[in-house]
């Protein structure tokens, strides 16, 4: 007889979900992210121009399905190719400071410079 939690978790047979998982935590731009193949990020502004093909070295982590790969600070002969599809600015960000009963406030902004990646590839 189930007991009361294990009536709310879906239970999949062995072997029916054969989906490769591979992703790679690598560091892009000096920001550590997530990525997986054919998945498209944004990240602070590359040199490179569109649709050009760049080439990520320091790799941290590469896990290929469940065969995780740690790097001492890089995994040794891992890389991650993109191709870079646009430059394009982000979303207006709003500074507001407030000194109360000071008559002080000020109002700034800026919009962020990002690419537009995807990547192609995960070797490691």
């Amino acid at each position: 007889m189930p007991g009361k939690w294990e009536k709310k978790f879906l239970r999949l047979p062995k072997g029916i979900l054969n989906v490769e998982n591979m992703y790679a935590i690598v560091e892009i731009a000096g920001q550590q992210m997530k990525v997986e193949k054919d998945r498209k990020i944004y990240v602070h502004r590359l040199e490179n121009a569109e649709g050009e093909t760049v080439e990520f070295a320091k790799v941290l982590l590469v896990d290929n399905d469940g065969d995780v790969k740690v790097g001492t600070p890089v995994v040794e002969g891992a890389k991650v190719t993109a191709k870079v599809l646009e430059h394009i600015k982000g979303e207006k960000v709003l500074v507001f400071k407030k000194k109360r009963r000071k008559s002080y406030q000020k109002m700034n902004g800026h919009r962020q410079y990002l690419t537009k990646i995807q990547i192609e590839e995960i070797v490691g």
